[in-house]
């Protein structure tokens, strides 16, 4: 296994920072419990801050751009585990386990690469594997700008205040792409 590089390090350490600055108001429905965290890649940097210091186990892409996410995300309290829903079917299954512990578990419905809003199989397997609800994420943003990318990728600025609602996502009525 490689080292992590040193700009990768203080980069991440440096979003870490600056993700605990973002003011997250969660709504979550009275039956909130610990099942699939939903989100879609444009929101990954608010959904991370949502969630940090809380135990979740996340998905991340073996991607360049995921191991700075991933370095980010673990000094913000997240378990990692490295793979994909389509690459990764054996990283998917290894946090099934810690779904089926009584875990929430993270990753972004429409995968690392889209199309965006377009759900993967992986996040669906996961709940109907586990029998656990699958959440979906809903963000307000305050100060932020988009991204020219496929995801058109979120930013919300330092100290800016969002608002998530958590809402049940049937998976009977998904049909994954």
């Amino acid at each position: 296994m490689s080292k992590t590089p040193w700009k990768i390090k203080l980069g991440a350490a440096l979003a870490a920072i600056w993700m605990r600055t973002l003011r997250i108001r969660v709504h979550a429905p009275a039956n909130f419990r610990p099942g699939v965290l939903g989100l879609w890649h444009q929101d990954l940097l608010a959904s991370t801050a949502a969630f940090k210091d809380r135990g979740v186990h996340i998905l991340v892409s073996e991607s360049d751009d995921g191991e700075f996410f991933a370095e980010a995300a673990q000094k913000l309290g997240y378990t990692i585990t490295r793979g994909s829903d389509t690459h990764g079917a054996t990283n998917v299954r290894h946090i099934l386990k810690a779904l089926k512990a009584g875990t929430f578990v993270g990753m972004a419905l429409d995968g690392p690469h889209g199309p965006d809003h377009q759900v993967k199989p992986g996040s669906v397997w996961l709940s109907k594997s586990s029998d656990t609800p699958l959440w979906i994420f809903e963000f307000k943003y305050g100060m932020h700008f988009k991204l020219k990318s496929w995801d058109k990728f979120i930013i919300p600025l330092p100290l800016s205040t969002i608002d998530l609602e958590i809402k049940y996502l049937l998976t009977e009525q998904i049909q994954p792409k």
